[in-house]
């Protein structure tokens, strides 16, 4: 293994340059499925580098229930600095854990406090309109008893077994287009499943903090991509402008911090301006002549380095351990 070992931990860094001009030059469709995709990949070769790395250095400590053999000098060998970096991994580890463990725990409690507190509503409409002068509004995946998961992607069509919460607050600041358009952005968020998209890249970004900049650069891909949607079912670009500029100017914190995290607004001048522009291109894949292309192509390259690594760093360390384990 030697030092390819710890290729994983830093080859996140190959993926910052595609993090920015991926939001800046793909399809907000592209741009989120591609980093989510390299953030987590990326996140789960880091965390199995750890854990490698954490066997080398649990094996060395006294009373521990490993087997003798694996404190071998021949098992210490295939990782560096063994001493330093096996005994470091443990709380490393340990820390990612617990940090990962504590970012799904808040993902559901929140959610549950969100359905508990929509529960006592009248109808099964897959749309509920809050009684509340504070202007807010969010996308709640999940328990929807009106939402259809038949529906068709982008938003037009049901809303994969989530509910679009609003309240009266906003929708009196609204007009009738604004207020199609808000739905059907709130919509393209519950078709389109971004909350996963965004608990993914928050996973990854907790267990290797080198993959913080595609977190924040997902969390405004799918917000893109949900302005995108709600364009082409309002058939008005700046319709939909209009509305977000006029959401952020009344919106006040919602009461659902994590809740609304699952459609972070995200910069707003940025989205309206993007929504005054020409739609953008669907390409499924920048080609390599191009700045965005050749980060693109960067980001897979470390991607794939990096899980080729780990695979086979987690080979070989399954095969040393398997022979200096007695019978």
């Amino acid at each position: 293994m030697g030092v390819f070992v710890f290729l994983p931990l830093v080859l996140p860094l190959t993926a910052w340059p595609v993090a920015r001009l991926a939001e800046q030059h793909l399809h907000p469709r592209t741009a989120t499925r591609l980093l989510t995709g390299v953030a987590g990949v990326m996140a789960l070769c880091s965390t199995v580098c750890l854990a490698l790395v954490m066997v080398v250095g649990t094996a060395q400590l006294p009373g521990n229930p490993l087997p003798d053999g694996w404190s071998d000098p021949e098992v210490r060998a295939a990782v560096p600095y063994d001493e330093v970096v096996g005994k470091a991994a443990i709380p490393a580890l340990v820390a990612v854990a617990v940090a990962c463990a504590r970012v799904l725990w808040r993902h559901g409690r929140v959610r549950r406090q969100a359905h508990r507190a929509l529960a006592g509503l009248r109808g099964r409409s897959s749309v509920a309109v809050l009684p509340d002068e504070a202007p807010y509004a969010y996308a709640l995946p999940g328990g929807g008893r009106g939402g259809t998961r038949g529906g068709r992607r982008g938003g037009s069509g049901g809303s994969a077994g989530g509910r679009v919460v609003v309240t009266t607050g906003l929708l009196d600041h609204l007009e009738s287009g604004e207020r199609r358009a808000l739905f059907a952005h709130e919509r393209a968020h519950l078709a389109a499943r971004h909350h996963r998209h965004l608990l993914v890249v928050r996973l990854s970004a907790t267990a290797n903090p080198f993959l913080r900049p595609l977190s924040t650069a997902v969390q405004y891909t799918t917000e893109r991509w949900a302005d995108e949607e709600a364009a082409r079912v309002v058939g008005d670009r700046r319709t939909v402008a209009r509305a977000i500029g006029r959401a952020a100017l009344i919106a006040r914190a919602t009461p659902w911090p994590t809740a609304a995290g699952f459609a972070a607004r995200g910069p707003v001048p940025r989205r309206v301006e993007a929504l005054l522009a020409p739609a953008p291109t669907a390409r499924s894949w920048p080609s390599l002549f191009t700045a965005v292309g050749l980060a693109a192509w960067t980001a897979a390259a470390g991607t794939a380095v990096s899980a080729m690594s780990s695979a086979n760093s987690a080979v070989t360390m399954v095969l040393i351990l398997h022979a200096a384990t007695p019978l």
